[in-house]
């Protein structure tokens, strides 16, 4: 049974090498060279209520994570944020990165957000559809933004509005 919670900064290890996995092994994230715990820890202190990091969890293992992050430090950007989700190679596939979607959407919307984006590889269709089952709509792609594995790949831009209650 998968359980979603926030992440601690005991779950800093983990969530490092989920990343890692991902960067080494994936377009999902352009990041090229793997993070350290340090730098994790840093990018885990620079979020806050507003900006959460949630985890899944199975059998005490963490599966996979999720994250809001300030789009722009600019003020006038402040209800706007981006969303990310990774999940262990191991587990996709299983309704892991489903349940972490909409738990951190919750979390954006409890937090008072306006609205979120998210910037997904094109050809990554299972990720692709994911957003959009939530609701998600494509708003632009960038054309050939980021290099890697040998060849340039475009973005897929999407955004989810919240209304106001």
């Amino acid at each position: 049974m998968v359980i979603i919670r926030k992440m601690t900064e005991a779950d800093i290890g983990a969530v490092t090498k989920i990343y890692n996995e991902a960067i080494v092994s994936t377009t999902a994230t352009f990041d090229i060279e793997p993070k350290t715990t340090e730098e994790q820890r840093e990018w885990y202190l620079a979020h806050g209520p507003k900006h959460p990091i949630l985890v899944s969890q199975n059998d005490s293992k963490v599966t996979g994570w999720a994250s809001i992050s300030m789009w722009s430090d600019r003020g006038a950007y402040r209800d706007t944020a981006e969303v990310s989700v990774y999940v262990n190679e191991k587990c996709r596939g299983e309704g892991t990165g489903k349940a972490l979607l909409s738990a951190i959407i919750e979390e954006g919307r409890k937090s008072g957000l306006h609205t979120i984006l998210a910037r997904i590889v094109a050809g990554n269709d299972p990720s692709l559809h994911l957003f959009k089952s939530f609701g998600f709509e494509t708003i632009g792609t960038l054309r050939e933004v980021g290099f890697k594995f040998g060849s340039y790949h475009d973005i897929i831009t999407l955004q989810i509005f919240f209304k106001n209650e």
